[in-house]
């Protein structure tokens, strides 16, 4: 099945791109991690502005979600996207209004950014050490509230924006990085590393807009088709972030290379709502069910 997004979602997806690459979501992020959420705010306010947060409250399409998180990815906002996303359903006029809300996911043990944003269930405690800095996470007590379908689904939208982000750079560098007098991006094995990663991110694409329908039309493989999609775009976010990485030689792990930020949260994504162990699990169940 192809998908095509319809031109009402082209144009919202134009106009988040538009917003996020006027909005320095860099210096944002690089604020966020010092507790300084002024900036990470200002975006917040102008994504409710345009709608980002009501989407599914105001009877908008998982499909249009996942439009916006692949933009949020891509551009790498901070603030609990992925958590207000989840309570969609439980608190739709606060989400709407755009409350920063939080949540644990099930089992998690942490919220995000509950430093700033509202933990609607549970006690919040000490703050606790994440991979990406600029995902404030904290210890709490408390019982799940909301739909982590819907969060699984939206942090498998941002992976896939950060991925694209990470891919788009590193084809960049490659061009202009030169090597035995040639760029490097010229030489074959380059060529196969990044060609992979195309491919991975490809298929993850359509996995993600299937799951979207999949539990959008209460198919009873919804639950699946969530798990494939997150499963699949943690391998492909992750075979790109390490494939910037390397093209990008030892420059990639300098914490003043932007680069890096984008390959932190691809790695903080890549276990967040589900690891792909747990929803690789998790697809095995709903194939086999009972039989032993």
């Amino acid at each position: 099945m192809r998908f095509q997004l319809t031109e009402d979602q082209r144009d919202f997806e134009n106009a988040l791109d538009d917003l996020l690459a006027a909005s320095n979501t860099v210096a944002a992020a690089r604020a966020w991690t010092e507790g300084d959420h002024a900036l990470g705010l200002g975006i917040w306010k102008r994504l409710t502005d345009l709608g980002v947060n009501g989407l599914l409250a105001e009877g908008g399409s998982l499909v249009d979600l996942v439009v916006a998180h692949e933009a949020l990815g891509r551009h790498l906002a901070v603030g609990p996207w992925i958590e207000v996303a989840a309570l969609s359903s439980p608190y739709p006029e606060r989400v709407t209004a755009g409350d920063l809300l939080t949540v644990a996911a099930p089992g998690a043990g942490f919220a995000l950014d509950a430093d700033v944003a509202e933990l609607v269930e549970g006690d919040v405690g000490a703050q606790l050490e994440s991979v990406d800095a600029t995902r404030r996470v904290f210890a709490t007590h408390g019982r799940f509230m909301g739909d982590a379908d819907v969060a699984a689904l939206a942090c498998a939208a941002q992976l896939l924006g950060a991925g694209e982000r990470v891919l788009a750079d590193t084809v960049t560098y490659v061009q202009q990085r030169q090597q035995f007098g040639r760029p490097i991006g010229s030489f074959q094995a380059v060529k196969h590393r990044l060609a992979d990663v195309r491919i991975a991110l490809d298929f993850a694409r359509p996995l993600i807009y299937g799951a979207a329908l999949s539990v959008s039309t209460d198919s009873t493989t919804g639950a699946r088709d969530v798990s494939a999609a997150k499963a699949f775009t943690a391998g492909a976010g992750w075979q790109a972030a390490r494939a910037a990485l390397q093209l990008h030689g030892a420059v990639g792990y300098t914490q003043e290379l932007d680069l890096g930020l984008w390959i932190l949260r691809i790695r903080a994504l890549v276990s967040a709502w589900g690891t792909p162990a747990f929803h690789r699990q998790r697809i095995l169940q709903s194939l086999v069910g009972g039989r032993a």
